[in-house]
């Protein structure tokens, strides 16, 4: 009687693992913060790059545009948008605001004396919570705020095209 029954408990527990690892192949393990435009920027407090001062959510004017641009010295697709950051740095109407991700400060201060300082503003996020609270998984992305709402989301380094639409947004 045992010789019969150990089959087909290892028969029956063979075709179980097929069924789970089948079903786990199906399902994403990727993740994907949420990012809601025309939801509130998160609120937050963060060291300035160069002062050390806190700054807060709470600075940010109402009825001005904001570009927020999450970068690193050491993220090889931050070089490659800077020049378009440089580019929109030329807009009066809007204010450009680095978050300098998980980096050592000399590194970032040596990009930006090679590559040149687009940002009006520079925020520390040392450990990385800055960015994920606002819905970043990666470097570089970039937000457009608008009346303490993000009105748009870039992920990735940013592009001719892009540029092309932010001013596009800027103009309306």
């Amino acid at each position: 009687m045992k010789n019969k029954i150990v089959p087909f408990i290892v028969f029956f527990f063979l075709i179980f693992m097929f069924f789970v690892f089948y079903k786990s192949l199906n399902q994403t393990n990727i993740y994907t913060p949420n990012v809601n435009l025309n939801k509130n920027i998160p609120e937050f407090e963060a060291k300035i790059f160069k002062s050390n001062d806190n700054f807060s959510s709470k600075d940010f004017m109402l009825n001005e545009y904001y570009l927020i641009n999450i970068w690193a010295s050491w993220c090889a697709p931050c070089r490659l948008e800077h020049k378009y950051l440089l580019e929109l740095n030329d807009i009066n109407s809007l204010k450009i605001i680095g978050i300098n991700y998980k980096d050592l400060k000399l590194n970032a201060e040596n990009f930006l004396n090679d590559l040149g300082n687009p940002y009006d503003l520079i925020l520390n996020d040392d450990n990385g919570k800055l960015s994920i609270n606002w819905g970043a998984y990666g470097v570089p992305e970039t937000f457009i705020v608008f009346n303490n709402k993000i009105v748009k989301k870039y992920t990735g380094p940013l592009k001719e095209i892009n540029v092309q639409e932010i001013r596009k947004i800027l103009s309306q």
